[in-house]
């Protein structure tokens, strides 16, 4: 916070009610959108017999497909992780690090397939919920980068 800040009018109190109201907000409309998105979710997968029905449950169906892809995508990264270890120095420093690389993909990718891509959405919810602010900033930073790659 700067001096300018400060005798603008703007103290430290007011600064930080409307900080927490903003946070406030974020997490509000992170929930918001958690809730439709499983309504969503839930109606596609418990449509009654309408015809409407065959989309919900094509829906639903990819849905499925969509879960045991990164399922199996989680598999896969396990396996790279054996691979890391089993190809990796097996003496000194560097194999210590090899094997914590080789340990951290074969987790990432046990938490792949057990989580699948419906665990991930629900975990990344969360944490946006918890970390309104930070989770801004990164969509910013994210959708700069983006457009300066598009752009060039």
């Amino acid at each position: 916070m700067t001096n300018s800040t400060l005798s603008s009018g703007v103290g430290k109190d007011e600064w930080a009610q409307a900080t927490d109201k903003a946070k406030q907000a974020a997490a509000a409309v992170g929930s918001m959108a958690t809730h439709a998105a499983s309504a969503v979710g839930d109606m596609a997968c418990q449509a009654g017999t309408t015809v409407g029905a065959m989309a919900s449950q094509a829906a639903c169906d990819a849905s499925k497909r969509a879960d045991d892809l990164t399922a199996r995508a989680g598999i896969g990264i396990q396996q790279l992780g054996n691979e890391i270890d089993r190809n990796g120095p097996q003496k000194g420093a560097m194999a210590d690090a090899s094997h914590a690389v080789a340990k951290s993909v074969r987790d990432g990718g046990e938490y792949l397939e057990d989580a699948k891509l419906s665990g991930v959405t629900k975990d990344l919810s969360q944490l946006i919920q918890k970390n309104p602010i930070p989770a801004v900033c990164v969509a910013i930073g994210l959708g700069w980068f983006i457009a300066s790659k598009l752009r060039n």
